[in-house]
């Protein structure tokens, strides 16, 4: 193993961690001057855990994941992955660009979802990188034009920072040779009591009065309804577990589209676990979140330390563009021309409350 120091005591430590067609994988460790930490490899850009303190002082990992490669490389729900090249669903798995329909590959019933699988699955590129916001890791990948069926030749970076503040810095950039729709996520699952149980005592706040209304396969209608009156308003502080086995899907299921202005950077969610005292503030760049409880996380699957996971037992905020934006005229659009660059930003703050 090897272990790199920097100038504000901030440390990363770099293990291989396999290999997947030759190609090495690695896994870092970046731990901050505090002593807390984040992991994250380069198969899939996932982030394998986040160690931050109770109010006791107390550091435990709050993120789901698994203890090896092998895990991660079998079936999971996406756990700390990032992905792309599209968040969340296109509907019938196509779109049309300058009269030129393409059909990408669906894995959704006849959906495609979080491009089909494709940034989560795949070894990046990685290098150490310090900033004065934080050390950590930047990933790079290629998506070649016609890669699940998406057009053009994708250039993308993700920069994955742990600052002294504990807070996980994010960011995604991207450029094309064709044009093509992004809209990129990090899909990591938090339990702020360090997963010791559902997350039903957690309190959330989201600052969205609207949402992307769904149709029965949880793909958007089109239409931006109101929160209010709805038992997933979740515009003022709410514990999770009061509503959620009203909800159909088992459970929070929505984007949330955010008050705030295009592109702006603002704090639009915040999170609380008695128990633990844990805080987490979401700010970001992005336009919505897709806020989901867990619903379908399998009962027979073990996670880290032999923990039996669950559903309910963890809970994503996927920051990102609204689902299905290439269908939806009337949505932010996601087209990305050669000559632009895609660039969003997300921040996940852990702090404590006493």
């Amino acid at each position: 193993m090897l272990i790199i120091g920097c100038t504000n005591e901030a440390s990363v430590s770099t293990e291989h961690w396999g290999e997947l067609n030759g190609e090495p994988v690695w896994h870092y460790t970046i731990t901050n001057p505090n002593g807390a930490s984040m992991k994250v490899t380069n198969y899939g850009g996932i982030i394998t855990s986040v160690n931050v303190p109770d109010k006791n002082g107390k550091l435990e990992d709050v993120v789901l994941g698994f203890d090896n490669l092998k895990q991660y490389q079998d079936p999971n729900p996406c756990f700390g992955a990032t992905i792309g090249r599209f968040a969340n669903r296109i509907k019938q798995g196509t779109f049309v660009i300058d009269s030129i329909t393409y059909n990408l590959d669906t894995n959704d019933g006849k959906h495609c979802i979080h491009g089909a699988n494709e940034f989560n699955t795949v070894v990046w590129e990685s290098e150490i990188v310090r900033e004065a916001s934080g050390v950590g890791v930047r990933l790079h990948y290629l998506s070649v034009d016609g890669t699940k069926g998406f057009p053009g030749n994708l250039d993308a970076i993700v920069t994955y920072l742990f600052s002294p503040e504990n807070e996980v810095i994010v960011r995604f950039e991207a450029t094309t040779d064709k044009a093509t729709h992004v809209s990129m996520t990090q899909h990591s699952y938090f339990n702020l009591n360090g997963v010791k149980s559902p997350v039903y005592d957690h309190l959330i706040r989201i600052d969205a009065s609207r949402y992307t209304e769904i149709d029965d396969e949880v793909v958007p209608t089109g239409v931006l309804a109101p929160v209010e009156n709805t038992d997933w308003d979740l515009t003022s502080l709410t514990r999770i577990g009061d509503n959620i086995h009203k909800l159909n899907n088992n459970g929070y299921h929505f984007c949330y589209v955010f008050d705030k202005e295009p592109g702006a950077f603002k704090k639009v969610i915040e999170v609380y676990e008695p128990e633990s005292g844990r805080t987490l503030e979401v700010s970001t760049t992005q336009p919505s979140v897709q806020f989901y409880s867990g619903n379908t996380i399998d009962n027979q699957l073990k996670g880290k330390q032999g923990i039996q996971y669950r559903p309910h037992m963890a809970f994503c905020l996927e920051t990102q563009h609204l689902p299905d934006s290439p269908n939806k005229p009337q949505f932010p659009s996601t087209l990305l021309k050669p000559g632009e660059k895609y660039m969003e930003q997300v921040v996940y703050k852990f702090g404590v409350k006493q």
